[in-house]
C-alpha cells in the first residue's frame, strides 16, 4: 500500500471519492481499493451501480496521474472522460463489499491519457472497460 491520503491524489471531493486507497502505481499500472457505503451516491437497492464503476476506474486513472505529479513535487491535474468503449459489466457489487481496480496505461499522447480499467471482487473480473481520459494543461 502507498501511503497517501487518497485526496492528496485526485481532484474529487466528497461524495464523488469511489476509491478508498492506492495500493500499487508504477508507470503502466495503477491498482485501487474501494469499500462500498450503504450512502454512495451511486448505490441503489443494496448494488453499486454502472455510473459508479465507471467513476472508479476514472478516479484510479486520476490516483496515477496524482501520483506521478506528486513525484514530481507538482499539483496533480483535472482530468476529463472522453470517451468508455467496450464497456463490459458482468455484475453489480453489493453495498459492505470491497472491489479492486487496476488501470493499465495503455497510451499517453499530449494531454490524452487511453486506459484499459479492470474491476474485481474476490479475484472475479465484474466490469471493465477501455477509456479516453483528457487531462487539463
Amino acid at each position: 500500500m502507498i501511503n497517501y491520503n487518497i485526496i492528496d491524489l485526485i481532484p474529487q471531493r466528497p461524495p464523488m471519492v469511489m476509491i478508498d486507497q492506492l495500493e500499487l502505481c508504477t508507470i503502466d499500472i495503477t491498482i485501487t481499493n474501494f469499500t462500498i457505503k450503504a450512502d454512495n451516491i451511486f448505490c441503489k437497492d443494496g448494488l453499486f451501480n454502472e455510473p459508479g464503476l465507471i467513476e472508479n476506474i476514472a478516479q484510479t486513472a486520476a490516483a496515477r496521474a496524482g501520483y506521478i505529479a506528486k513525484q514530481k513535487n507538482e499539483e496533480p491535474v483535472v482530468g476529463f472522460i472522453g470517451s468508455v468503449k467496450r464497456l463490459k459489466i458482468n455484475t453489480l457489487p453489493k453495498v459492505g463489499s470491497q472491489i479492486t481496480t487496476s488501470v493499465e496505461s495503455l497510451h499517453d499522447i499530449g494531454n490524452v491519457s487511453i486506459v484499459k480499467g479492470v474491476i474485481k471482487q474476490n479475484n472475479e473480473v465484474i466490469a471493465e472497460c477501455e477509456m479516453n481520459i483528457f487531462l487539463e494543461e
